[in-house]
């Protein structure tokens, strides 16, 4: 669930985002953005183009 909101939240952005920004977008706490986006690149589904910054898997 909160994997689904952090991708939704990194697609609608249109530009790489840090995990403060995701959470806000997203709306939920930082430490739940946190171990959703270490689901998500366990599955490939996020990558980062920058330092910090993640971004959906194209």
């Amino acid at each position: 669930m909160s994997a689904e909101k952090v991708l939704q939240a990194l697609a609608s952005a249109g530009k790489p985002l840090k995990a403060g920004e995701i959470a806000e977008a997203s709306g939920l706490e930082k430490k739940e953005v946190d171990k959703a986006m270490k689901e998500l690149k366990k599955e490939g589904k996020i990558v980062s183009p920058v330092r910090c910054f993640w971004e959906p898997a194209k």
